[in-house]
């Protein structure tokens, strides 16, 4: 299913957690692996001390190399090491575009990380603009198998999630796992300031119904296992407690969710559901 992953790679926990769930897949599923460490630019930093992004350099082929021969041995399987002078999404952007990859997988992305209040730059950068899909890892590198057994998918009739929960289904096969439809019907009245009667919370489920039922089956006709699920509340919120609490080790989203993304800022179901949620999460274009 992906042919080509490229993994941005900076030696932090997180990242080194995104290269073996990667490594795992590849070893399972076949494909190839490109690891990327890009080493930023920073003209008045270096131009103060110019002999820093030398010494960089060097430890980033030092990292990559020990990287290398660490995942051939352990997994058996060939990775390409690129090494890019560069700011980071621009340089995991370009390589997955010319490498022509289906897959960029990343871990919480290094020293702009994530934060309580907004998704580090890094990552939401390479969300905002990736050609393709974005895996972003979020458990520790002892839990990364590189399968999932079950998988959940927002959805909400969109094209986004239509393609979402195709994709979700090509994986599922894959592993032989389950995937869960999720439709979370918005409080309205939290949004808008209006009265929900009960005629109008029947007329609700009823259309969320539909939509779930739509997509069971599609989903079976793709030959996976699927079950529905719907409940209310604000969306995101509930997205990542239903995946805690029932146990789902990967989240399946549309690329741009419920209120969509812009070149700014990632949507807001989607953002909040990268900041909170404790499995990975995979964007699908």
């Amino acid at each position: 299913m992906y042919d080509t992953m490229v993994v941005g790679f900076d030696d932090s926990l997180s990242s080194k957690a995104a290269l073996i769930e990667a490594s795992n897949r590849v070893r399972k599923h076949g494909g190839k692996l490109i690891m990327v460490h890009a080493v930023f630019f920073d003209t008045e930093e270096f131009g103060i001390a110019p002999d820093q992004l030398d010494k960089r350099m060097k430890i980033g082929e030092k990292v990559c190399i020990e990287s290398k021969e660490k995942i051939a041995s352990e997994f058996g399987i060939e990775v390409q090491s690129l090494l890019c002078e560069g700011d980071p999404p621009d340089v995991i952007l370009d390589v997955a575009q010319g490498k022509k990859a289906d897959l960029i997988v990343l871990g919480t992305y290094g020293r702009r990380g994530l934060n309580r209040l907004l998704m580090g730059s890094v990552t939401s950068r390479i969300i905002v603009d990736a050609p393709t899909d974005v895996l972003v890892v979020k458990k520790p590198c002892t839990e990364c198998t590189g399968e999932y057994s079950s998988i959940l998918v927002p959805y909400d009739g969109s094209d986004f999630s239509k393609r979402a929960l195709n994709r979700a289904c090509q994986i599922a096969c894959q592993d032989n796992s389950k995937v869960t439809v999720l439709y979370v019907i918005p409080r309205y009245e939290e949004m808008v300031n209006f009265f929900k009667t009960e005629s109008i919370q029947k007329s609700l489920m009823k259309e969320a119904e539909k939509i779930t039922a739509s997509a069971k089956d599609f989903a079976e006709l793709q030959g996976a296992v699927v079950s529905t699920q719907v409940t209310d509340g604000y969306v995101p919120d509930r997205i990542t407690e239903i995946a805690r609490e029932k146990g789902h080790d990967l989240i399946v989203m549309g690329s741009h969710g419920y209120r969509g993304m812009n070149k700014a800022i990632i949507g807001s179901t989607t953002e909040r559901v990268l900041l909170n949620a404790g499995c990975p999460i995979l964007i699908v274009r």
